[in-house]
Parts: C-alpha cells; structure tokens; sequence
C-alpha cells in the first residue's frame, strides 16, 4: 500500500466515524472498529461444487460444461480415491472448486484376524478374481478343525491340513507372499494387485496384511491419470484441461 493510498484511507476512516467499507481506486478496503485498515475480500460466491461418486461422471460434467469452454480447467488426483476439478485463479488468488468425486469403496477388514466364513465372504466379495484368491479360498474353504500346524510354520509359509475327499485329509503348504487385488480405487480403472502376507492361526482364524508399504496407492494413482487422460484427450490437447497427479 502506497503513501497516498494509506493517507487517503486514514482520513476517509477519520470522517466516515463508523463506516466500514471504503474504495481506492477499485480496490476495496475494511476498516474495523480499532481502525485496523485491510483489503476487504468478498466471500466465493461460486455455486456449490458437483459431488459424485465416479470418474464417468468427472468426464461427463467437464464435457458438458459449456459456460467453461474458454476457461482453463485443472483436475487434481488426491489419492487413490478422490479426484477435484478447479477453475482458474480469481482476482484474489482462489481457485473456484466446481467437483468433487470420491470413489465408493467397501470397508475391507485387512490386518485383522477373521473366522472362517467372514474371510471366505471378503475375499469373494471384495478382492478381485485370480490366482491366489482362489488358493487363499481353497484353504480357508476346506480348513478342518485341527489344522493349522504350527510346528512347520517358518515365519514365511505355514503348513495346513484340508479336506481333499470325503474322507481323505491332504497337507497344503500355503506360499507368502500372496498376490492379491482388493478394490481400493474407483472401478473404472484396474485395481493394483500388491502383496499379502495370509496367516493362520488356531480356530480356523486368519488374516491377511498388507506388505507393499503403500505403493499400490502410487499405481492407482497413475492409472486414475491414464484413464482421465484418455477420456478428455482432446480438451487436454486444446489446452482446456490440465491433469495433475
């Protein structure tokens, strides 16, 4: 704030005697009833940013927004589950939120010791289908009462007996680490696989731990930016939309 400007605003607050707002060469200023002075910023008056639950839907609203088409758009990947879209900078260095989409996501019980038939419903219902799913279920499936044998466990694999046969009991040793794809990002894009560690324990409990130290999250991350990439190409081309990851 200049001289004038300062000298100006001392003495319009001197014989306002009261009046809060006074204007200097279109800029706004306060002056409280201490007669502190400040620059006087208006609250956002933007509308209320879209929520949703979806990357199609951020896709759909960013092409659809006609009054925004001169405007530069910018989408922000926070995480593996939550995408904002930003207008651009006001004259008061804000940023107008116009979306918000936070992707629905099953509450899986990872790290946590599980009897048998919640462990079977989890791991059908909220990981996906492959391989080593479907050993984990195979075990867990066929366990018997007696059967984690803890004298061959090496802190690495443990050793169970199943049910083979109508009768029959094979011995099945269980490998660790095992690969596995929880959904944990929104579903329009690849849910990274990581590694478990599955362990057992006696009454038929078991669990399974996360031991990739968090870098599926940098995976989904990445494939959330491919997906948005993809789907507005042409308004990343024109210089309309700018994905940041």
């Amino acid at each position: 704030m200049d001289v004038d400007t300062a000298q100006f605003i001392y003495e319009k607050s001197v014989e306002a005697a009261g009046k809060k707002i006074i204007e200097k060469d279109g800029i706004t200023f306060f002056v409280d009833r201490d007669g502190d002075v400040r620059e006087w910023v208006p609250e956002n008056i933007s509308v209320k940013r879209v929520q949703i639950s979806t990357l199609t839907g951020v896709v759909d609203l960013i092409k659809n927004m006609d009054e925004r088409n001169n405007e530069k758009l910018f989408i922000q990947i926070n995480g593996a589950n939550r995408v904002n879209v930003f207008g651009a900078i006001d004259q008061y260095g804000r940023r107008e939120s116009l979306i918000e989409s936070i992707a629905q996501l099953p509450s899986i019980d990872l790290d946590t010791f599980q009897d048998q038939e919640n462990m079977n419903i989890m791991l059908q219902s909220q990981f996906v289908e492959n391989d080593d799913r479907a050993l984990l279920l195979k075990v867990i499936g066929n366990l018997k009462e007696e059967n984690v044998t803890t004298a061959s466990d090496d802190g690495i694999s443990q050793a169970v007996q199943i049910k083979s046969g109508i009768a029959s009991v094979s011995k099945v040793k269980v490998p660790n680490p095992v690969e596995l794809a929880p959904f944990r990002t929104f579903s329009e894009v690849d849910q990274p696989t990581s590694k478990f560690v599955f362990r057992m324990r006696e009454g038929m409990m078991s669990a399974v731990f996360e031991a990739d130290g968090g870098a599926w999250k940098n995976e989904a991350i990445q494939n959330i930016k491919d997906y948005l990439s993809e789907a507005l190409s042409q308004e990343i081309k024109n210089n309309h939309v700018v994905v940041v990851a």
